[in-house]
């Protein structure tokens, strides 16, 4: 078996420093917090929604509602990833209708990911405007999606896997590269 090596990408402190970033953006390009909501793409990208909710609310002063959606059943390959998938709450326990819908996932690859998310939202009503956040951008897009919110753009190849670590989820947090 070989072994690959891991690098580095981010650290805890370049982590947290980037989600205070994004919050601000989002604010400043949201007009503020009316009308906004954010959902996350399970797993991780719900974790980073909440930690960016909790960085608009510490700016605003004002709670972000936080949504949780699980794409599993609208991938374009659900059948090919499992037999039986593992499929996660899926959870917007508001009206997305005529929002201002700040969708966050950890990494953006191929906009596969974000295809499936953007037809599940939908199904939920009809937002004012849907902005993609993500924390990494990797490259190597199949679709053309595109984030407005970047944590940090790192271009990868396809043999490598960017992999997105979080205290809620792995009990740290990092980025590396293997």
């Amino acid at each position: 078996m070989i072994s690959r090596k891991k690098k580095a990408i981010m650290d805890a402190n370049e982590i947290s420093w980037t989600i205070k970033r994004m919050a601000h953006e989002i604010v400043e390009k949201s007009y503020g917090t009316e009308d906004l909501v954010i959902v996350g793409i399970q797993t991780r990208g719900v974790h980073l929604a909440k930690r960016i909710a909790r960085e608009i609310e510490s700016i605003e002063k004002k709670e972000v509602p936080v949504g949780a959606l699980d794409i599993t059943l609208y991938r374009d390959d659900v059948d090919s990833i499992a037999h039986q998938p593992l499929v996660k709450e899926t959870r917007i326990p508001f009206d997305i209708t005529d929002k201002k819908v700040v969708l966050v996932d950890d990494v953006l690859f191929a906009g596969r990911t974000v295809r499936a998310a953007l037809d599940e939202l939908i199904d939920f009503g009809r937002p004012k405007v849907i902005k993609l956040a993500v924390l990494i951008d990797r490259g190597l897009r199949e679709l053309p999606i595109q984030p407005d919110f970047v944590g940090k753009i790192y271009p990868t190849s396809k043999k490598e896997l960017v992999c997105v670590n979080l205290k809620e989820e792995d009990g740290e947090d990092s980025v590396v590269l293997k």
